[in-house]
Parts: C-alpha cells; sequence; structure tokens
C-alpha cells in the first residue's frame, strides 16, 4: 500500500515504537539511513540498523529479529518482490518500505495491512489496476463449486444444459482473464528501472517536520548524485530533481550572499554550480582525472596511440602547460584555475564534447576543505567496496556510513584516495578489453569476461564496481567500433566471484543510445534462462540484472540467453 501522507502514517506509528533498519549496501540508502538516524536522535526512537548486500542477508536478518520488533524500515531492499512470501512474516508484523528499485512488486502494492510503501508520489508508477491482477475468493470458489457439481438426472434437461453452457463460458472467461493477466503482468515487470532517490524521499519527510538541516539537504543531494554516477536514471529526471533540491539550498543557504549576514567561513555552506564532469579533479591532477573519467577517456579513445595524441592536442588547444596539469589541482597557477572551467568547455566543444558541464552541487566545510557531490559519491562506494579485509562483514559498510559525517573527513579522504585507485583500475581494465578485443557479439547482446588472473580482478567480483566498469565499457566500445549494428546491443558482462567455489558474477547493461531510458530487460532474461536451462544461478542482488553463476554452467546459460532474446 502506498503511503499518502509520510509524516502521519510512518514517521508517527513508529514514533513511540523500536525500530530495525535494514539498509542496502548502495549510497543512495546509507544517505537516506544518516536522514533517518538524524530524525530518530532527534526525537530520541529507538533504533537497531544492519546493513544487508543481498536477500539473504536480509532473510537471515529478518529471521534473528523478529521477535523483538514489530516495525521494520527497509531502505532500497524490498520493493521489487512479493516480501510477505519471501519472509513470511507473523500477521503484526509492519515493513515500510523506501526503495527506489522498480516495478513494484503488486502483491506489496495492494496488501493494505503490512506492507506500506514509502514512494513519492509524482513517479509514473503505471500499476495494472486490482481487478485486472487479483479475483475475489468468492468467485474463485463459486466457478470451482460449479466446476466439482456433477450432473444430476433432472427433468428439466433444458436447464441442466443452460447450467453446462454458463460454466462453460465461466471457464473460458476465467482462461481469458489468466491470458490476460500473464499477459498484463509481464509488460508490468519486464523493465527494470530507478525511481526517486530514496534520500530525496526521507528529505521530504524530514522538510514536511520541518526538522530538515543543511547536512540533511547535502545526504539528499549525494543520494541522488549517486543515482547519476551509476546511470540509474534519466538526464531529464536528474535534472527536474536537481531543480527542486535547488530551491532547497536556496532556503537554506540564502546568507552566503547577503554581505551583512553573512556566515562565518567555518559554517557549512552548499552551492549549486555548472562544474566539470571530470571525477575528482580538484582532489587530483587535471591530466589524471581526464584519463579515468569514463566520459573523456570514451570520447578521446584514450585506449589507443591516436588517442593520446588527441588528448595533447586537447591540452595545448586549451593553452594549458603539462607542467601545470600534472600537478595536484590544488597547486595550479591561481592565474590558470579562474578560468579553467570556460578554457575547457570553450576546447571541449571543437573534440566532439559537448556535455562536459554537468549541473551539481558542491559543499564547503569551513576554509579549506571543498567537495562535489560526486567526490563523495565515488569516495564512500570505494570505501563500500574495499578488498582489503579491516575485520567483520560490517566495517566497510559503517566506514562507509561514517566517511558521509563531517566530523569524519579523514575517513571521505582515505575514500578519495580508493577511489582514485578504483578509476585507475576501471580504466586500465577497459583499455585492455578494448585492445585485447575481449568484447564480442553474441547476436542478440554484446558480451565480455574477465579471466582469472587479470590486474584488480578481485575488485571487479564486487557488484557497484563491475556495474561501473561494465557501462564504461560500453561506452568506450560504442565509440571505438565501426559496426552501427553493434552501437545498438547491450552488454553482458562477467568477472570471477569466488575461484573455490568456482562461481561467477554476471551483469547485463542496457544499450547506450541517446534516448536511452535506464530501462534493462535483463532481470527477467537472467530468470527465465536459468530456469529452462536448470543452471545453478543465484539471484542474491536487490538489482535483478546482476546473477551469481557456476562457471561450468555459464556456456549453456548463455546460450539460452542468446536463443531467448533472438
Amino acid at each position: 500500500m502506498f503511503v499518502s501522507d509520510c509524516r502521519r502514517e510512518f514517521y508517527d506509528v513508529i514514533f513511540t515504537q523500536r525500530v530495525l533498519l535494514l539498509v542496502a549496501s548502495d549510497v543512495d540508502a546509507l544517505c537516506a539511513c544518516k536522514i533517518l538516524q538524524a530524525l530518530f536522535q532527534c526525537d530520541h526512537v529507538q533504533y537497531t540498523l544492519v546493513p544487508v548486500s543481498g536477500w539473504q542477508e536480509l532473510e537471515t536478518a529478518f529471521l534473528e529479529h523478529k521477535d523483538q520488533f514489530k516495525y521494520f524500515v527497509l531502505i532500497n531492499c524490498g520493493a521489487n518482490v512479493d516480501l510477505l512470501e519471501i519472509l513470511q512474516p507473523e500477521e503484526d508484523i509492519i515493513f515500510f518500505v523506501c526503495d527506489s528499485h522498480r516495478p513494484i512488486n503488486v502483491v506489496n502494492v495492494y496488501n493494505d495491512t503490512q506492507i506500506k510503501l514509502l514512494v513519492k508520489q509524482d513517479d509514473d508508477l503505471d500499476v495494472p489496476a486490482y481487478d485486472d491482477i487479483f479475483r475475489d475468493e468468492e468467485e474463485e470458489e463459486e466457478d470451482s463449486e460449479n466446476e466439482s457439481e456433477g450432473s444430476e438426472p433432472s427433468d428439466k434437461r433444458r436447464r441442466f444444459e443452460e447450467d453446462v453452457i454458463e460454466r462453460t463460458m465461466k471457464r473460458r472467461q476465467r482462461r481469458e482473464w489468466e491470458a490476460r493477466r500473464r499477459e498484463i503482468l509481464f509488460d508490468y515487470e519486464q523493465y527494470e528501472y530507478h525511481g526517486t532517490s530514496s534520500a530525496m524521499v526521507m528529505f521530504d519527510l524530514a522538510w514536511m517536520m520541518s526538522k530538515d538541516l543543511n547536512d540533511m539537504l547535502w545526504w539528499a543531494i549525494v543520494g541522488l548524485t549517486d543515482q547519476w554516477v551509476q546511470d540509474k536514471i534519466t538526464q531529464m529526471k536528474y535534472v527536474t530533481d536537481i531543480g527542486t533540491l535547488q530551491r532547497h539550498v536556496s532556503r537554506h543557504n540564502h546568507r552566503n550572499e547577503d554581505e551583512e549576514n553573512s556566515l562565518s567561513i567555518d559554517c557549512t555552506r552548499i552551492a549549486f554550480e555548472y562544474d566539470l564532469r571530470l571525477a575528482l579533479y580538484q582532489h587530483w591532477s587535471l591530466y589524471e582525472s581526464l584519463c579515468n573519467t569514463s566520459y573523456t577517456s570514451a570520447r578521446l579513445k584514450l585506449w589507443s596511440v591516436q588517442g593520446q595524441k588527441r588528448l595533447q592536442e586537447f591540452l595545448a588547444d586549451m593553452g594549458l602547460p603539462l607542467k601545470q596539469v600534472k600537478q595536484k589541482f590544488n597547486s595550479m597557477d591561481m592565474s590558470l584555475k579562474e578560468n579553467l572551467r570556460e578554457m575547457i568547455e570553450e576546447s571541449a566543444n571543437k573534440f566532439g564534447m559537448k556535455d562536459l558541464r554537468v549541473q551539481t552541487f558542491s559543499i564547503h566545510f569551513g576554509f579549506k576543505n571543498k567537495f562535489s557531490a560526486s567526490d563523495i559519491v565515488y569516495a564512500t562506494t570505494s570505501l563500500m567496496e574495499n578488498i582489503e579485509k579491516e575485520g567483520p562483514e560490517t566495517t566497510n559498510f559503517i566506514k562507509a556510513l561514517d566517511s558521509l559525517s563531517r566530523g569524519n573527513l579523514d575517513k571521505l579522504h582515505q575514500g578519495l584516495d580508493l577511489a582514485k585507485k578504483q578509476l585507475r583500475a576501471i580504466q586500465q581494465t577497459v583499455a585492455s578489453c578494448i585492445c585485447t578485443n575481449l568484447v564480442v557479439s553474441q547476436g542478440p547482446f554484446l558480451y565480455c569476461s574477465l579471466m582469472e588472473g587479470t590486474p584488480d580482478v578481485k575488485l571487479f567480483s564486487k557488484p557497484v564496481s563491475l556495474c561501473l566498469l561494465s557501462k564504461n565499457l560500453l561506452k568506450s566500445f560504442v565509440c571505438s567500433t565501426k559496426n552501427k549494428r553493434c552501437k545498438l546491443l547491450p552488454l553482458i558482462m562477467a568477472a570471477p566471484m569466488d575461484v573455490e567455489q568456482g562461481t561467477v558474477i554476471m551483469v547485463g547493461i542496457p544499450p547506450e543510445t541517446e534516448s536511452s531510458d535506464k530501462k534493462n530487460f535483463f532481470g527477467r532474461a537472467f530468470e527465465k534462462a536459468a530456469d529452462s536451462t536448470t543452471s545453478r544461478t543465484l539471484h542474491n542482488h536487490f538489482d535483478m540484472s546482476i546473477i551469481e553463476l557456476k562457471t561450468e554452467d555459464r556456456s549453456k546459460f548463455l546460450d539460452a540467453l542468446i536463443s531467448l532474446l533472438s
């Protein structure tokens, strides 16, 4: 059931209760969690936080805590499956689900008692009508009774014939209804996509309660930017949501513009700006950022000798000396930095990079520390998917959550260093995949598999890192290939998951086209291919387009996918 008033139907209900927070392992979920934690601390709400990275962990966490809690809040997990069927909860347990995954399961939508969906009302959900999906139990019983009744001898033969005709008509109507139901559900569930960021939904709740702070607003901005960096939403959706947040930024930070009442330099300030689409460039050198940003790398084709020459020409066109661009951005000459954005934009247009400017926000912590929203996304993602083992499983999650607080700048800087390593690894892997022709056309899709022993292959056993690699590889491949048909194909990418158990992790990415609506059909396709071949797969991720698969079942699974999608 959709919650129409988050304050009355959600927050006021859990206000006096003990709550279990189940939070998925992505940056948007972390930001939504931080906002909710801040609200809980304001009102002294008791809660327990449990990170969950997949369905198995969600089930385990529920089983461990179901006796102590009656109220469960699920962030970025649980909306796109039938929760009651998976968890089998008692009738007095209530789930509040704040999840950006779409489509939302129809059973969750029409359950009025136990499932409460915290979803932005403006989202275009296209949920099928109740009568198209569910039949009343009385009708079902009536039909089955009519079918089970035997034909008794009777004088009124005509009436008996009418009954037979009526029963036949009812059976035909039922078959037609069931066929139509399957068709409607297939159309509704065929594509996987993302709705409004969960952090934005939680910020709306804080705003409605007049408890929204600058920190909460920043977390909402980072949640939205995560969706954009991960390519989960369309450019139009991103720009629309940026506009919504910009109004809040003006409301919270207007004192910066007024000289008489201006804030102290030590205060937190958020500003809207048109920034460069270059990853971490303010914490790196401009040269490294240009080389390791997927957009510039793909457009300039930096994996080739010709591409490296184009980069040198690009820098020469801007009039930037190599000595300046290869040193830390903070150390560059002030005279160059003042007009840098305009210089880069002007030259970028000549080199076919028209979208190098992007709408975003930045935050100042005092005089020295300035971060853009995408910096935080990259840093937090890298902390969460850090492959260096440091204690229990939840260590990375807690570190990533802590890095979002402005009091933990040391963790944020650690995340930025890890992010640089991750971006370098992604670009080096993209270059080697293209140069060694690892991306092959399988007919209805492109396929690329990383072999065991590839540099940084362990990093790509993590879902978010593998998704970032796949999207960057597809962008670069589209720019490098001359085959027009291949430019319109989606990509499936596989990487070793666990060598001892012999498993691979596989992800499906939709085609890279101008009109791309970011809808992904691989989730359902993977399920059907696994069922038809009895492949040993594990659909454990909250994104249905990411699966784990036994290495020896890979070839028959791919064959089934080819025949299914051809």
